[in-house]
C-alpha cells in the first residue's frame, strides 16, 4: 500500500500530516510512503528528513493523490483534492462533516473510505489516535504563552529591591485537555490559577495541577466520551451570573469550552469583558466554532476598553514542528490498526471502525456524522 502525504493548503496552516520520524513505523510494516515536495517545509522538515527517513518525494500534489493508495491529512481535503483522489482509496483526516456536507458526500461518491479523526472514540485503546487530545494540549499550552504574550503584567510573584510584584490571576474555563495544559503552563509560570468545569470529574484534575476549582451551584453537565454535554440556554445564563465576578477579577481569562460538532457555548458575555481591568487579556480557543466570548472575532484580535480579545484561529498551527509530530503519531497509530500484511482490512464490528469511518463502499456509513450533517442542514 502506497501512503500518501501532501501540503496542507489551508491558509496559515503550517503543520504537516506525518512527520519523518514515523517513515520507519510504516515501511516496517510494508508500506510505502511518498510525500510532496515541500510539504514538512512549514513544520520545519525538509525534504532530505523524509528521503532519509525512507519516504520517496513526489513534485506536485496531484501526482501523490492519483498514486496514493492511503492519504493522510490534517485539514479535510477540498472538493477539488477529493476528486483527484483514486477510486477506492483510504483517507485519514479531520473532516468535520457538519461544515463539510459536500465534502462528505463527494468522498462517498469516489468510493473512497474516509477516517474522520474527531470521531476516533474515547476508548482506552484509542489514546494513542486521538488527534483532538493531542492538538488540545498543544492549543492550551500555546494559549497561556500568547496572553502572557499581551499582558502588562509578570506571571509570577516577584520581590525585588524596588518592590514586589504579586502574581497574576488567570482564570480557565473548561478543564479538558486544552484546559489542563492551560493550567499546567499558567502554574509554571508563577501565577495563580482558577479553573471551572461543568463536568464534577474534573475538579480533582484541577486541584491536582495546583489551580483552585471554582465550585459553583450548578448541576453536573457531563456527556459521552467524557466531553461536556451540550448545555441550555438556561443552565449557560445561570452559569455566566456566577462567574462574572471572577471574570472580573482576573488579569487574563483562557477560554476553552466545546461540544464536538456543536456552536461553543457562550460563557463570557460583553459586559464581563467590559468589567475586566484594562492591560487584561481574553485567549478564546473556541473561536473557529463561535466562541466562548460574545466579543471574539475569529481570526482577530479586538481590544475593548484596553482588553485584548484574542480569537486566533488554528493555534496548534502556530507550534508546527511538535503538533504536526504528535499529530503524526496519531495517524499512523491508527492507519497501523486498518493495515495488515501491507493491506486494508478493515473491521467494522471494532468500535474504532465503526466510530472513526465516514464514508465507505460509496455510503456514508456514520451515523454521528450523518446527524452532524443533517442538524447543520437545518441551522
Amino acid at each position: 500500500m502506497l501512503v500518501g502525504v501532501v501540503k496542507e493548503t489551508v491558509p496559515g496552516e503550517r503543520r504537516v500530516a506525518l512527520a519523518p520520524e514515523s517513515v520507519p513505523k510504516l515501511t516496517g510494516a510494508r508500506l510505502q510512503v511518498t510525500v510532496e515536495r515541500g510539504a514538512g517545509v512549514q513544520a520545519f522538515y525538509p525534504d532530505d528528513a523524509y528521503q532519509k527517513a525512507g519516504a520517496s518525494l513526489a513534485a506536485d500534489a496531484r501526482s501523490v493523490l492519483s498514486q496514493a493508495e492511503a492519504l493522510v491529512k490534517l485539514q479535510p481535503p477540498s472538493i477539488e483534492e477529493a476528486a483527484a483522489l483514486r477510486a477506492g482509496s483510504l483517507l485519514i483526516s479531520f473532516l468535520q462533516p457538519a461544515a463539510n456536507a459536500e465534502l462528505v458526500r463527494s468522498l462517498a461518491k469516489q468510493q473512497v473510505t474516509a477516517f474522520s479523526l474527531e470521531l476516533v472514540p474515547r476508548i482506552s485503546r484509542a489514546q494513542g489516535m486521538d488527534a483532538l487530545s493531542s492538538q488540545a494540549g498543544v492549543a492550551g499550552y500555546k494559549a497561556v504563552l500568547m496572553a502572557a504574550g499581551r499582558s502588562g503584567k509578570f506571571f509570577p510573584m516577584l520581590m525585588t529591591a524596588a518592590g514586589t510584584v504579586p502574581p497574576s490571576r488567570v482564570l480557565v474555563l473548561g478543564a479538558g485537555v486544552a484546559g489542563l495544559q492551560a493550567i499546567a503552563t499558567a502554574r509554571r509560570l508563577g501565577a495563580v490559577v482558577e479553573a471551572y468545569d461543568v463536568r464534577p470529574a474534573a475538579k480533582d484534575e484541577v486541584r491536582s495541577l495546583g489551580a483552585t476549582f471554582l465550585e459553583l451551584a450548578l448541576e453536573a453537565q457531563e456527556g459521552q466520551g467524557g466531553y461536556a454535554r451540550e448545555q441550555s440556554e438556561d443552565f449557560l445564563r445561570r452559569q455566566r451570573e456566577l462567574i462574572g465576578d471572577r471574570v472580573a477579577q482576573a488579569d487574563v481569562v483562557i477560554t476553552t469550552a466545546a461540544v464536538p460538532g456543536r456552536r461553543a457555548p457562550l460563557l463570557v458575555t460583553a459586559d464581563m469583558v467590559r468589567r475586566m481591568r484594562p492591560g487584561s487579556v481574553i485567549v478564546d480557543l473556541a473561536a473557529e466554532t463561535g466562541g466562548n466570548v460574545e466579543l471574539t472575532k475569529p481570526g482577530e484580535v479586538v481590544d475593548v476598553g484596553g482588553v485584548a480579545v484574542d480569537g486566533t484561529r488554528n493555534v496548534p498551527a502556530t507550534m508546527p514542528y511538535h503538533a504536526s509530530r504528535l499529530f503524526s503519531n496519531n495517524v499512523v497509530n491508527l492507519l497501523l490498526t486498518l493495515v495488515k500484511d501491507g493491506a486494508l482490512r478493515l473491521d467494522f464490528e471494532d468500535e474504532i471502525v465503526k466510530g472513526a469511518c465516514v464514508t465507505h463502499a460509496g455510503e456514508i456509513v456514520n451515523p454521528q456524522a450523518k446527524q452532524m450533517m443533517e442538524a447543520a442542514a437545518k441551522a
